[in-house]
């Protein structure tokens, strides 16, 4: 059966694993777990992961979100209202922004990776899961993930990784699952729109989501606003362009945004580059 007849039906998670290998798989793997604890952003990955995983496990598999300063709060929102939607057990978890991660290294991600994972083992261990597992997928290792390491270190299950399960797929079966962040763009944490060795502080990451705030208000989704000092350098999907390139939208947005505390707004030419940051630095 193709994936134009999908589309017109019911799927569920037992009708796609009869069609797809890799889709068959993951769901073996999940349910070797027994009882899985999975990180959860609320992002096309974790959320596919998770609803998986409760059609699998039932109350045996629970959503875990970490509530820290560099997540933003319409992110907490979003991740709420989908467990509450699809009646899935949810736990937050309040931490504050890591000493070591203060100056943002280059190694940021491991060091707030393993803080967190550690945060998130224990408290799923106190609810008798001894498994927890992330969103990561085979199209992660593409980028300078150092936070890849801390993951390993600790034990944590990457499912889609392991299956060989890519982006695109993963969004594929989403759609046939009628889950609506199919086609949400990829986000990251905030920390992820300052230069490395920038001192990370709140005002900063409370500039810059309500910058993006405003441009995917203004229905530009696929955002991301780097800071640098007192500029801002807006990076938006190559195919979102020309929906920016109007003198009357621009105005309004450089405005929005010096209203913020930015006192430049600039776009850049070359579009939205996942870890646009990470240019030049060395894989380890």
């Amino acid at each position: 059966m193709g994936i134009e007849s999908f589309l017109s039906e019911t799927n569920t998670v037992e009708t796609l694993r009869k069609q797809f290998v890799k889709f068959n798989r993951l769901c073996l793997k999940i349910e070797s777990y027994n009882h899985l604890a999975v990180a959860f952003s609320g992002g096309v990955d974790s959320t596919f992961l998770i609803k998986v995983a409760v059609d699998l496990l039932g109350g045996n598999a629970i959503a875990i979100t970490v509530n820290a300063p560099y997540i933003a709060n319409w992110e907490l929102a979003e991740a709420r209202a989908l467990t509450e939607q699809y009646g899935i057990k949810h736990l937050f978890i309040e931490t504050d922004i890591p000493e070591e991660i203060r100056y943002n290294p280059v190694d940021r991600c491991y060091l707030c990776k393993s803080k967190v994972f550690t945060t998130i083992k224990r408290h799923a261990e106190k609810l008798g899961i001894m498994t927890v597992a992330d969103g990561s997928n085979a199209d992660d290792t593409k980028d300078y993930r150092p936070g890849m390491r801390a993951l390993s270190e600790l034990d944590i299950k990457s499912p889609l990784l392991e299956c060989d399960i890519t982006k695109d797929e993963i969004r594929q079966w989403s759609k046939l699952l009628a889950l609506e962040t199919w086609d949400k763009p990829a986000y990251a944490c905030l920390l992820t729109r300052l230069p490395y060795g920038t001192i990370v502080d709140m005002e900063a990451l409370r500039m810059i989501e309500a910058a993006e705030a405003y441009l995917i208000e203004r229905n530009i989704r696929a955002v991301r606003v780097r800071k640098h000092e007192s500029m801002a350098r807006i990076e938006i999907e190559k195919s979102e362009l020309p929906k920016i390139f109007d003198v009357t939208l621009m105005s309004e947005i450089a405005l929005a945004l010096k209203h913020i505390g930015f006192e430049h707004v600039t776009l850049d030419l070359e579009g939205y580059t996942m870890g646009s940051f990470n240019k030049g630095v060395v894989k380890s």
